[in-house]
């Protein structure tokens, strides 16, 4: 049913950074062929953000390429969890949820998640399903099975600690919580990030202390963001939603460092090694130049989320814009009163009236970075009055525009 053994540990075994171990993996595949059955895949996700960008999609990748040899993906909602906060790879605790915001995310997740796996092949569990019922004798008990020396050895709790920090008893009761998730879904494999480390194993830990076989281990390199150093993040803004509008996705993917386009590729879209190579010999031996290999590499992003279509249509747009030097084709507007035009207005009211600056110490700084323009006439004077016309188009740096009406 599930193919040949040594062909699937080989696609499974691609861009892993920790896999504890191979030879479990071959053990537990002849086992569940044996028995008939597919494997049980856990994945959880906190909906603490509901919005996927392109970091996410690299684990639900390789749960896809479980899915396609025939295994079933059992998808996690830490609805309970969700409500302590998991301080995984963070100096400081994740805000606690309320129900209402856990079930909203939630909601939104999955609906974005089942653009990547297939829904036939997934179980959806709540985790509040095992843990809400446990009484404090359940939580003594499972908590005798690990010591504060081990929790501490987890890199965040530890840095934390020698910095003074707090760690809260909560803190450290979950990533117990999260490894009694494997034992209640009786998992065989557990994908995370490579922030999730300690959590994975501790997984494996519990099982063997209930009497399970220990859950396979495979943590996947945190994607970079498009600053091209820290890890893609809402919070620090250098992320590519995954149902951002295809233009914005689009203009985001080609302002990427030239030395990230091989492993969004690669991680992104899941590129064989064939494949890579093929990419560095392109430019190599100049069959491409970057520019074009990023446009190649950002239509195939835009067009596994938004289809050939869109893709084609965002690359023109781009080359309209910032390759010739055109406005966009469609862009949003921004009421003026006549009197406002006649009379002048402060050009930094007019950026956040726009929506082109949040605020308006944030709309004085832009233009001082010789960020904005109106009518193609860069402005740099911060407290500038202006005397918008209509049709007017206000540009505000790379991918910001507002025609005035």
């Amino acid at each position: 049913m599930q193919g040949d053994i040594a062909r699937q540990i080989e696609v499974l075994s691609q861009r892993l950074v920790d896999f504890v171990s191979p030879e479990e993996l071959r053990e537990r595949l002849e086992r569940a062929n044996a028995e008939g059955r597919p494997l049980r895949v856990k994945y959880g996700a906190d909906p603490s953000a509901p919005d996927l960008h392109l970091g996410h999609v690299v684990g639900l990748n390789k749960l896809r390429e479980f899915q396609e040899l025939g295994h079933t993906v059992v998808f996690i909602i830490g609805d309970f969890t969700g409500r302590i906060g998991d301080p995984s790879g963070r100096s400081q605790t994740r805000r606690p949820l309320s129900s209402e915001e856990v079930e909203r995310n939630a909601q939104t997740y999955q609906e974005q998640v089942f653009r990547i796996l297939r829904r036939d092949r997934v179980e959806v569990r709540y985790n509040s399903e095992w843990l809400s019922p446990l009484r404090l004798d359940d939580i003594i008990r499972l908590a005798a099975h690990v010591t504060v020396a081990q929790l501490l050895a987890r890199e965040d709790f530890s840095a934390r600690h020698a910095a003074g920090r707090p760690i809260s008893l909560v803190e450290f009761l979950y990533p117990l919580i999260q490894a009694y998730d494997s034992v209640m879904v009786h998992a065989d494999v557990e994908i995370g990030g490579t922030d999730q480390l300690f959590n994975l194993l501790l997984g494996r830990e519990l099982q063997k202390a209930m009497g399970q076989a220990p859950q396979i281990v495979m943590t996947l390199p945190l994607l970079e963001g498009l600053d091209g150093a820290q890890k893609m993040s809402k919070s620090l803004g250098n992320y590519v939603g995954i149902t951002e509008d295809p233009r914005e996705m689009f203009g985001k993917l080609m302002s990427i460092p030239d030395t990230l386009m091989e492993r969004y590729g690669w991680l992104v879209l899941g590129w064989t090694e064939s494949q890579r190579e093929q990419w560095r010999r392109d430019l190599a031996e100049g069959r491409r130049s970057p520019r074009e290999a990023k446009d190649d590499l950002a239509q195939a992003i835009v067009a596994r989320f938004h289809g050939d279509e869109a893709a084609r249509a965002a690359s023109e747009e781009f080359a309209r814009v910032f390759s010739r030097g055109e406005f966009p084709s469609e862009m949003p507007e921004v009421h003026v009163e006549p009197t406002e035009s006649e009379l002048g207005m402060r050009l930094y009211a007019l950026l956040v009236r726009a929506g082109l600056a949040p605020t308006n110490s944030e709309a004085r700084r832009l233009i001082q970075q010789g960020a904005v323009e109106l009518d193609g006439q860069r402005i740099t004077d911060p407290v500038a009055t202006v005397h918008p016309r209509p049709g007017s188009v206000l540009r505000a740096g790379r991918r910001g525009f507002a025609r005035i009406r």
